[in-house]
């Protein structure tokens, strides 16, 4: 397998806080570049996809019920997210806390947040709670691999703090990117924190190919083994 090199999570910054010059350079890249390209992303995402449903099954089953057990309230959380061109889809996963957050009233998940119910932190520390996204994933929503989808609110916060961005909504969004498999998962609530995310998503639009995307959902796996979110 390839190595991949990306920008340091230290120098994440610079690179995010670029000029408006290099901002527009980046207007016209879209990957995957070629209808070949693009067709095969596709059909990995649907394959991997259909599959992923079919193994994960037994535990979407199980963590329905016990959400259901647990706390009042719907099984599935949807919110609007800006997917590519920032043309707003609506996001599904498993309601791990007693609120439903939307718009301008969303406020980030933080170490020991009392809004994560008993079941929900079982179901975040394990990433189960981002199995529905599949089911995105077959809709073209998102791609099993590409930049993380924000809620609205921080895509409003940060457009305006950092130049390069819109750039993200260049590729279709994914379950899991090149950031997350770097140490960015989680929360971004900071200026550093997302400027990081940027850099690694960016440096992912621009550098492209179905077997980078390979490695990182390879990656994936090991990195949800090896750290909990919260």
């Amino acid at each position: 397998m390839r190595f991949f090199h990306s920008p340091s999570i230290q120098s994440a910054h610079h690179r995010a806080a670029s000029t408006t010059a290099r901002s527009l350079t980046l207007e016209g890249r879209v990957p995957p570049s070629s209808v070949v390209e693009s067709k095969a992303k596709r059909m990995l995402d649907v394959v991997l996809g259909c599959l992923a449903i079919l193994v994960s099954a037994p535990i979407l089953i199980i963590a329905a019920i016990a959400i259901k057990l647990d706390s009042p309230g719907p099984v599935i959380f949807r919110q609007r997210r800006n997917g590519l061109n920032g043309v707003p889809f609506v996001i599904f996963k498993f309601r791990t806390m007693t609120v439903m957050e939307e718009g301008a009233n969303f406020r980030q998940v933080r170490r020991g947040d009392s809004r994560v119910t008993r079941i929900g932190l079982l179901l975040r520390q394990s990433s189960i709670d981002e199995l529905p996204q599949l089911f995105n994933v077959l809709k073209g929503d998102m791609s099993l691999v590409g930049p993380r989808p924000h809620p609205l609110a921080l895509d409003d916060e940060f457009r305006n703090k950092i130049s390069t961005y819109g750039c993200r909504f260049h590729a279709v969004p994914g379950i899991t990117g090149w950031a997350q498999v770097n140490g960015l998962r989680g929360e971004t609530s900071r200026f550093e924190q997302m400027s990081g995310r940027v850099a690694h998503d960016l440096w992912y639009i621009e550098n492209w190919s179905f077997g980078l995307d390979i490695y990182i959902i390879i990656k994936t796996f090991f990195e949800v083994v090896r750290s909990r979110a919260y």
